[in-house]
């Protein structure tokens, strides 16, 4: 007999039911205004349907009875009813109660979870999210009202974010729009737009805070200019650090300016003289690649005749920091790096170069002039914010 494995019999183990993850239902309805609004249209249509099987009447006059029914205000029958007209007459009322009871209830109990408040704060970023080429204020305080209403005369758009109330209402007695959060969180500034603003003013009264800021924006839109208020040399120098282009302290602003005025008053208080005229100073930025200067790279101010072909007159040019020049991006290029950072009152023999700023003064038809001159040279507001 050949020998062969005994068998072993293994006992299957029973198959346990696989366990679905369930969740909860949502207890919170996306349109919880849905639930009043079916029903009050199902006691108003099972009604006036009523009226049309028990009186034969025309839906005018049904959904007239319904009308003067439902709110009891007790005009009076349209016509004598029936036995089964006043049991729809009777549905009519206590259906309508009910209705208006569930109805209240239910926009009480949306009013104090907040939903009124959250739709409104929904529509208003849908708003925020149109605005472009504006000014962020972070913080309402006394610098920031004055802020603010030296941005509005300019005409230019301005969102504060401000997370005090009574700040909130002061700005929005000003007519400046206001979204209410915490200015040092990166989803606040996402959701004022921080990608697409002009520029970033951090006004918040603590330095800590607007060191938050200027680091949650820079990390966010490197290329976005940022100016922050400080209260000391040693604040100022961590905001410049964290990458603020422009740190302003109050008190030495202040103190610079009043010493100024008792020494020359003309030329401190020039441009609040020029805020009441037709008169603007704008800042154009060249590109950084020499190729889309073209024939602009290299030529100087004497060559271009700027003045006599646009109106607008350059009062200085900026040349790029040394320590963010590419050499690579600048060769073939007539920029010396020795030259001063910043050129005032520059003469015609200066020339143009990649990366320079031009501030230039005149009204708005020269600055659009100048403008529309430099053509593709120019560096186009998105380009620089991103």
């Amino acid at each position: 007999m050949p020998w062969s494995f005994p068998r072993v019999h293994l006992e299957r183990r029973p198959r346990l039911p696989r366990r679905v993850s369930r969740r909860p239902p949502s207890t919170r309805s996306r349109w919880p205004w849905v639930t009043p609004l079916l029903a009050l249209v199902l006691v108003v249509n099972a009604s006036a349907l009523g009226y049309r099987l028990s009186e034969g009447w025309d839906w005018g006059d049904c959904y007239w009875m319904v009308a003067i029914t439902i709110p009891t205000i007790g005009y009076g029958e349209v016509e004598p009813l029936s036995t089964a007209g006043r049991f729809v007459t009777v549905f009519s009322v206590v259906g309508g109660l009910a209705v208006v009871q569930l109805s209240v209830q239910s926009l009480l109990g949306l009013s104090e979870a907040g939903y009124f408040r959250r739709l409104r704060r929904r529509r208003f970023l849908n708003w925020v999210q149109t605005m472009n080429d504006h000014v962020i204020l972070c913080g309402y305080g006394r610098i920031g009202r004055e802020i603010g209403e030296q941005i509005s005369r300019e005409g230019v758009e301005l969102l504060v974010v401000e997370m005090d109330p009574e700040r909130k209402q002061a700005a929005e007695e000003a007519g400046l729009p206001v979204l209410m959060a915490d200015a040092t969180l990166d989803e606040t500034l996402v959701e004022a737009g921080i990608h697409r603003c002009r520029s970033l003013v951090a006004a918040l009264p603590s330095n800590a805070a607007n060191l938050y800021v200027v680091l949650s924006a820079r990390g966010l839109a490197p290329r976005c200019r940022l100016i922050a208020r400080s209260d000391s040399d040693e604040a100022a120098r961590k905001l410049r650090q964290a990458g603020a282009d422009q740190v302003v302290s109050p008190y030495v602003a202040g103190g610079r300016t009043m010493a100024a005025t008792a020494l020359r008053p003309l030329a401190v208080t020039f441009m609040e003289l020029l805020a009441g005229t037709d008169c603007k100073v704008e800042e154009f930025r060249l590109s950084d690649d020499p190729h889309k200067l073209g024939a602009l790279n290299g030529r100087s101010l004497t060559d271009l005749e700027l003045r006599r072909r646009t109106g607008a007159l350059v009062l200085a040019i900026r040349n790029p920091e040394p320590d963010l020049i590419n050499p690579y991006t600048y060769r073939g290029s007539t920029y010396n790096p020795g030259e001063p950072n910043l050129i005032a009152n520059p003469g015609g023999e200066v020339t143009l170069a990649p990366g320079q700023l031009l501030v230039v003064m005149g009204s708005q038809q020269q600055l659009e002039a100048f403008g529309t001159l430099l053509g593709s040279a120019l560096v186009s507001i998105d380009a620089m914010r991103e």
